[in-house]
């Protein structure tokens, strides 16, 4: 099904270009030249994204977007204006615009602020499915069951993994039991197994009574395995029987012990790499993906980082004031790349608000790295002198580019690059065959 989207703009040549060029591009493209008939228009039709100006006559784009938002706040509203200032965008996001372009437009910046908020849109229908089916104990859905579906949330460390999992625990039927969280990349292998599945008196020098493991304390709730990707293979299999069984076996114990618990799992790492390379069970995998949770890094989140970074400021901020940003930290903060995602920006915000001596942050309140940041860009000139390198030398880097911007993850990297995973494979293993041939013995 083609998205849907609805173009606001009072010029009728504005309209009518954006239509062709997005029909092209396989979008349902519908136009309307005013705010009111936008309304109707989206009174009557659901709609994936609105595009909307600013300046318009009767109703501006601000107050249009607030009446979308106070409506359908799941759609996403892209504001698409010749006002280019740090202030106007600002206002826009303020009135809930989920991002900002400044005409005249670049269909390519274009392009990838739709695909994010088509991205964005559909994962929250998803997530608002996932609710209701949860949420009822009479739905019955194929492959997702309401009290013991799997669950797994992958995306980069600090982008909320463990709010999602608490989240999908507070809306479900099982929002009244325990929810227990355990990170496996912090428990040792060898503690792991009893962290898990308990033990018995005496298995080892301190066990001097039978301790319960986290699947029988999480009995009739949720238990969250997070960083699953670090958990040692030989766990992997022990974790996967107790999967299938429904049962656990203390360590030391003869004895198998039932569990009722739903499990959610998360991870950083990019889990069909790792099953690929031997480093995670393919079994494991499918057990726990039954529904997967993306979620995209704050770099990949456009102008989210605006309303976090505001969000964060109110939380904590004194009950008796009101922070505001000005521009100028509002372009460091959207060109940065926070590598800690969300937990880094809140931790910047905090920072900020102790720092500030006035009610409005300033650029000066934020940490050195941020402030001295200077984005990378990859450019690549075929009229540049300096030098002159094959096309298999200039692949090899922009590959490399990408990986490194995709923190090595080489699934999402060969989705980026339209390769089938096998062929990114076998080129970075040819790179790395010539970058050994070429050093010196």
């Amino acid at each position: 099904m083609k998205n849907r989207i609805l173009v606001v703009d009072d010029d009728q040549d504005t309209c009518d270009l954006m239509e062709a060029s997005l029909s092209r591009q396989g979008f349902d493209v519908t136009t309307r030249t005013s705010a009111l008939s936008a309304l109707a228009e989206i009174a009557t039709r659901t709609f994936d994204v609105v595009l909307t100006d600013l300046g318009m006559g009767e109703m501006d784009g601000l107050a249009l977007i607030e009446r979308i938002i106070g409506t359908t706040p799941d759609v996403p509203v892209i504001v698409v204006t010749g006002q280019s200032t740090m202030g106007a965008a600002i206002s826009a996001l303020q009135a809930g615009a989920y991002d900002f372009l400044t005409k005249p437009i670049d269909n390519k910046l274009l392009l990838l602020a739709l695909g994010r908020a088509t991205r964005h849109h559909s994962l929250v229908q998803e997530v608002k499915q996932l609710r209701e089916a949860v949420a009822s104990p009479s739905t019955s859905l194929v492959g997702v069951s309401t009290s013991n579906a799997s669950v797994l949330v992958v995306g980069e460390t600090g982008t909320g993994k463990e709010l999602i999992a608490r989240a999908i625990h507070a809306n479900s039927p099982r929002h009244a039991a325990p929810f227990v969280a355990i990170n496996c990349a912090a428990v040792p292998a060898a503690l792991l197994e009893s962290e898990l599945f308990g033990h018995a008196k005496g298995a080892f020098t301190d066990a001097r009574t039978d301790r319960k493991g986290l699947f029988l304390q999480a009995d009739g709730g949720t238990l969250f395995l997070d960083e699953i990707g670090d958990m040692a293979v030989e766990m992997q299999a022990k974790l996967l029987r107790a999967l299938q069984e429904r049962t656990v076996r203390p360590v030391g114990s003869n004895s198998e012990l039932a569990f009722d618990a739903r499990i959610l799992a998360a991870t950083n790492r990019d889990l069909e790499t790792e099953v690929f390379e031997k480093r995670f069970r393919e079994d494991l995998y499918y057990r726990l993906n039954v529904v997967t949770i993306a979620l995209p890094p704050l770099r990949a989140r456009g102008m989210d980082v605006i309303k976090l970074a505001s969000h964060f400021l109110q939380k904590h901020a004194p009950k008796d004031k009101v922070f505001s940003l000005s521009a100028a930290i509002a372009e460091r903060l959207t060109a940065y790349q926070w590598p800690g995602n969300v937990r880094e920006l809140e931790n910047c915000m905090e920072r900020a608000v102790a720092l500030a001596r006035f009610d409005e942050v300033t650029v000066e309140d934020l940490p050195q790295k941020i402030r001295a940041y200077r984005p990378e860009h990859f450019v690549v000139s075929a009229d540049d002198p300096r030098e002159i390198i094959t096309l298999d030398e200039l692949e090899r880097r922009y590959i490399e580019r990408v990986l490194k911007l995709l923190d090595g993850n080489k699934s999402r990297a060969a989705q980026v690059l339209a390769l089938d995973r096998r062929t990114l494979y076998r080129k970075l293993e040819r790179y790395e065959k010539s970058s050994q041939a070429s050093e010196p013995s």
